[in-house]
């Protein structure tokens, strides 16, 4: 019998695949001529606008001064004329919904002239506020159903751009999504606010340390961007992987990713190819990937930009993932960002490496070459160890989801504990500082390679540890807890909020300690590092962060297991936390509690898709296939019978047991989904009884599902295997 359609297909067109597209050429166009050219950037503002609204402009960019209106107008004539010059028919104000994905609703710039012909308009107006039906975006109860009316409002911080279609352009305008009442609807408006109050208790601070600075602090961002690529056919040709971005079903291969030799192997032709083309479109906008390699699981990568302002790395970021996910289909392929595509092997994330500082002082993160007498450097530090502490369950509530929960403390991602990884440096000159006799820091060792031809290779003093959620990396800190479909928006506004609130507690407490006297300044900066270590040095851990000791160890320590999203998402409504995003004018009380219910709904209809999901495959293709193998089975050992000889075999006894086991775990998690009616006013209850009896459900079907694929006759068994999908290029 022929192998099944869709996977024969699928697996014909990648031996068959040539690409489509010519080969690129970056002799005749270098990336160095075609970076940021679509890009509304400073070089085209101080090209194209009156010189007073460039320096107003700049000023509100810059500065973080409130923006003139009066030169709305001109700034959109000239960003329309540079639009349409660029080949733009439309334009859109890009946003970020709670639904985490990006949001955009084409409008053109062509209007009626009355006289039989069309003219181009965009007006100030237009271009300030735009007006998205908001009634089809989840509010969790920000709004009435009936209240449709929402809000777009210009980012002039993110700079305009135009993106490329084959069949023409258009512009895009980074914004903020409110309601009609001014609640923040979205992603981007409380990252903002975060941003501001972050500046005010910075500049309190660095002020008692006698610095000063025109420009305001600012958060800087790296996204390092993890995810997989497979070939087109087998995305079509698994329901589960269509639907949910992921394999619900699938026996792990004869081999993984255990020999390690795909992590920084040479990258394969054809998806060198797709990234090369990647890079050159995100070229065009003026992001700055440097890095490019193969991740640690089969047919997993990772594309890296350069350090940035943390807003605009956010806003990058999404154009990378809708990048990544565009390109990858005109070579065939399709980008899943999902946290956890395939079982047994590693998932992706998106680590983000977070400090604080601006362009005058540089990166307020960075210890220098002794960092025992930084001053300014150790209260900072002191103030983010105080952050994770008081606020980890937040940092971890911003991570929360039903896909991420399947990576967090998997053995390739960090626990749900959120801790902090300082390094054998740091950590030595903080206990320095809580026995009060701080000497020094290590230093640099050097390496002695033991090749001739090689120099003394200087080493940093401290490794960097994967196994923590947090760790210090240099001059900044790396939160590896992101998943990698996620807008990193929500724990960037996190981080921020919650060290304006330490760095604030600092620049109290050092205060009242020198009490006007500036002789006491070195004193009261020693007591208030002293103090934070005593209160808060629970958070420090430089173990491995997946032993059962640590668990053990955290949990004497007073440190937060949250392992799941129900258990996670709680903490937003918490009083602190309530305290936190109000007292810094971050979120309020009703955002906070909006945000929970949104995203629980979100974690409950991710888990009942997929769950539908499981029960239809199940019961329509792999059942299927096991009943016909089942059946030729009996039919051989039947003929054999009927001349008289004897066919032994365990097969079909083993065929027989895991189709009936199959069929009572359908039954099961079916009970299971129906059961849920009977909460739907419960939101959280909701999702415990999908986290507590539906997954468990989905798990056994899924043991029995993956045990016959082991055993069915392979021309029999219709989903593309792991092995086809994960090393089939």
């Amino acid at each position: 019998m022929p192998q099944n359609n869709a996977r024969s297909n699928a697996i014909q067109a990648i031996t068959n695949y040539r690409p489509e597209a010519a080969p690129l050429n970056f002799v005749d166009t270098k990336p160095q001529d075609i970076f940021g050219c679509n890009v509304f950037n400073d070089k085209v503002m101080r090209e194209r606008l009156p010189k007073g609204v460039y320096k107003s402009l700049r000023k509100t960019i810059e500065f973080g001064e409130r923006m003139d209106p009066s030169i709305a107008d001109t700034v959109a004539a000239v960003m329309k004329d540079w639009a349409i010059e660029k080949g733009a028919t439309h334009f859109t104000h890009i946003f970020y919904p709670l639904t985490g994905q990006t949001a955009e609703k084409h409008d053109s710039f062509l209007m009626p002239d009355g006289y039989g012909g069309v003219i181009a308009e965009f007006s100030g107006s237009m271009l300030i506020k735009g007006e998205p039906d908001a009634s089809s975006f989840p509010s969790g109860g920000l709004r009435s159903t009936f209240e449709a009316r929402g809000y777009t409002a210009w980012d002039v911080t993110s700079p305009a751009y135009i993106m490329e279609n084959p069949n023409g352009t258009f512009l895009c305008i980074p914004t903020l999504f409110l309601s009609w009442t001014g609640v923040a609807l979205d992603k981007k408006t409380p990252l903002l606010r975060s941003n501001q109050a972050l500046n005010r208790q910075a500049k309190r601070l660095l002020s008692l340390f006698g610095v000063e600075t025109r420009l305001p602090i600012i958060p800087y961002a790296g996204l390092e961007q993890e995810y997989f690529l497979i070939d087109l056919n087998f995305d079509f040709a698994r329901p589960d992987i269509h639907i949910a971005g992921r394999t619900l079903f699938g026996a792990r291969p004869a081999k993984g990713q255990e020999f390690s030799d795909q992590y920084f192997g040479v990258i394969p032709q054809r998806v060198l190819s797709c990234m090369m083309e990647v890079e050159r479109e995100l070229y065009k906008l003026a992001v700055p990937v440097r890095t490019r390699h193969n991740e640690a699981a089969p047919s997993q990568y990772e594309i890296a930009p350069l350090y940035e302002a943390g807003n605009l790395a956010v806003d990058h970021n999404h154009v990378i993932m809708s990048t990544l996910r565009n390109v990858a289909k005109r070579y065939g392929l399709k980008c899943l960002l999902h946290e956890k595509p395939f079982s047994g092997i590693n998932g992706s994330g998106k680590h983000l490496n977070y400090s604080i500082g601006n362009a005058e002082l540089g990166s307020l993160f960075d210890p220098g070459e002794t960092p025992h007498q930084n001053a300014k450097f150790m209260v900072l530090c002191a103030a983010m160890l105080r952050a994770v502490h008081k606020f980890g369950g937040l940092l971890r509530a911003t991570v929360a989801s039903a896909s991420n929960d399947h990576r967090l403390g998997a053995h390739e991602a960090p626990p749900a504990i959120m801790s902090i990884f300082l390094g054998d440096q740091l950590t030595d000159v903080f206990e320095q500082f809580r026995a009060g006799r701080v000497k020094g820091a290590r230093g640099k060792r050097i390496m002695n390679v033991g090749v001739d031809t090689l120099p003394p290779l200087p080493a940093d003093p401290g490794d960097r540890n994967r196994t923590s959620p947090i760790a210090f990396t240099g001059n900044r800190f790396e939160f590896r807890a992101v998943g990698s479909a996620m807008s990193a928006a929500g724990s960037l506004a996190a981080l921020n909020t919650m060290m304006a609130d330490s760095l604030g507690y600092a620049a109290d407490y050092l205060e009242k300690h020198i009490n006007g006297k500036p002789e006491n300044f070195n004193a009261a900066v020693q007591q208030f590092i002293r103090h934070v270590i005593e209160e808060h040095s629970a958070v420090i851990f430089n173990g491995d962060g997946y032993s059962e000791i640590w668990h053990k160890e955290a949990a004497r320590r007073g440190l937060p297991d949250l392992r799941t999203t129900p258990d996670a998402l709680p903490v937003l409504s918490s009083p602190e936390v309530v305290e936190l995003y109000t007292s810094q004018g971050v979120l309020n009380k009703t955002e906070l509690k909006a945000r929970q219910e949104i995203y629980l709904e979100q974690y409950c209809k991710t888990l009942r898709t997929e769950a539908n999901l499981v029960v239809r495959i199940a019961r329509t293709i792999i059942f299927p296939a096991g009943m016909r193998y089942q059946g030729e089975l009996a039919a051989t050992c039947a003929s054999f019978k009927a001349i008289g000889k004897e066919f032994r075999t365990t097969t079909l006894d083993e065929i027989t047991e895991r189709l009936r086991n199959m069929q009572e775990a359908v039954l099961r998690l079916e009970a299971q989904l129906e059961a849920t009616a009977d909460i739907h006013d419960d939101t959280l209850a909701l999702a415990r009884h999908y986290c507590d009896k539906v997954i468990p459900c989905m798990r056994d079907v899924r043991t029995w599902a993956d045990a016959l694929e082991i055993v069915v006759a392979d021309d029999l068994w219709a989903l593309p295997s792991y092995q086809e999908i994960l090393f089939g290029k």
